[in-house]
């Protein structure tokens, strides 16, 4: 009888427009759009302005060497500050550096020297790498004034920069090494886009019946069995996320060269809890409620705000603790703590085995209250005397 609504399940997916566009179509689309967003990869070049005051040989060298970073392409030169503004505000440019008046005599003369980096921060991600780029170019630039001035007085190169530089921090940013957009967001939004397209599809699986007037044929066909319908539905909406698994690990990552060696297993098993939990959640509103619309209601509130919550952009010990509550009651929560391990880090299965068991609580407590709920009402129906 399972095998029977498995193979119903799967009929009813090919032929209704909204199963099979959500499940079927839409990913494909979605996964490549969400992949190509991010096709260039790394913010490079980013327009900054200059307003040099100056004029001096360092600040012009230090300009140079702010153009030849990776992220920084002097764009515009403005004479007063109010041309600096209005050159970030009208998005002309993202960031701008000013160089003072005796900028460079006045490090020469062990005079307190001021900088000043303008960044638009609406802009979150490209002010930080400006800021980088250019903190990294005018220190360097500032210690190497500093050290020729010792070594002409006869000091050795190498205690001369002991001595400007008595600490020297060595970085090695690690799984994202190259601030990859794509590898970082595209794989985070493209499991968040599944995740929310089915349980917008799983709140739908039992009440969709009642309402086409065809949940007589499905208590018929199970003999009257909630347990044997939720489960027949449950493995054919599986088997279409093992699908999307395929197109994603198989084809998607690949291509655009997303992948990481040795990881499919493990993002395999992750992912298929997190596809177990989520139907898990939509079986059990689609047994609670009868009317689909207020059932697709509910899977968009519970769904949406999973990314932002999930802690892939935002920290979550930095949220409110009303937010962390929220945040763990998603399924999406812990399979991103469990796939960030597994893709990301490249760690064996086993360290992500508190993840597998919230997962795993998440099915043991929603599939038998479906199950529970789904039976009384076949119970309190006009069918129970199919059975």
């Amino acid at each position: 009888m399972i095998w029977k609504i498995f193979i119903r399940e799967w009929k009813r997916i090919a032929s209704l427009p909204a199963h099979f566009i959500v499940l079927l179509v839409m990913p494909p689309v979605l996964f490549f759009f969400f992949a190509f967003i991010y096709q260039k990869q790394h913010a490079e070049k980013l327009p900054v302005a200059v307003w040099n005051e100056d004029g001096s040989a360092l600040s012009r060298q230090l300009i140079f060497m702010l153009e030849e970073t990776p992220g920084i392409h002097i764009t515009e030169q403005v004479n007063s500050q109010q041309e600096l503004e209005q050159s970030i505000r009208s998005g002309k440019v993202l960031g701008a550096v000013h160089f003072p008046k005796n900028f460079e005599s006045d490090i020469k003369s062990n005079q307190p020297v001021s900088v000043t980096l303008y960044t638009n921060s609406a802009a979150l991600v490209p002010a930080k790498l400006i800021y980088k780029d250019a903190a990294r170019v005018i220190i360097m630039g500032g210690s190497g004034v500093i050290v020729q001035k010792l070594t002409r007085k006869g000091m050795n190169s190498d205690k001369a920069m002991a001595l400007v530089q008595p600490i020297r921090l060595t970085t090695y940013p690690l799984y994202n090494p190259s601030y990859n957009y794509q590898q970082y967001l595209a794989p985070g939004l493209i499991t968040v886009a599944l995740q929310m397209m089915i349980i917008m599809i799983a709140v739908l699986l039992l009440n969709y019946e009642w309402k086409t007037g065809t949940m007589e044929e499905l208590i018929r066909l199970s003999g009257g069995s909630a347990w044997k319908i939720i489960i027949g539905k449950t493995l054919a909406h599986l088997s279409v996320s093992w699908v999307n698994f395929v197109l994603i690990a198989g084809i998607i990552f690949p291509y655009f060269g997303l992948s990481h060696a040795g990881t499919n297993f493990s993002f395999f098993i992750i992912f298929s809890l997190l596809a177990l939990a989520c139907i898990g959640f939509g079986v059990l509103v689609s047994a609670l409620f009868k009317d689909v619309m207020f059932a697709s209601d509910v899977a968009l509130f519970y769904t949406s705000p999973a990314f932002v919550f999930s802690g892939y952009t935002f920290p979550r010990w930095a949220m409110p603790w009303y937010d962390r509550v929220y945040a763990h009651l998603l399924p999406y929560t812990p399979f991103l703590d469990g796939f960030f391990k597994v893709y990301f880090m490249k760690l064996p299965l086993r360290y992500v085995l508190p993840e597998i068991g919230v997962l795993l609580i998440f099915i043991a407590l929603t599939f038998p209250l479906a199950i529970l709920v789904f039976q009384n009402k076949i119970k309190k129906s006009n069918y129970a005397s199919l059975y």
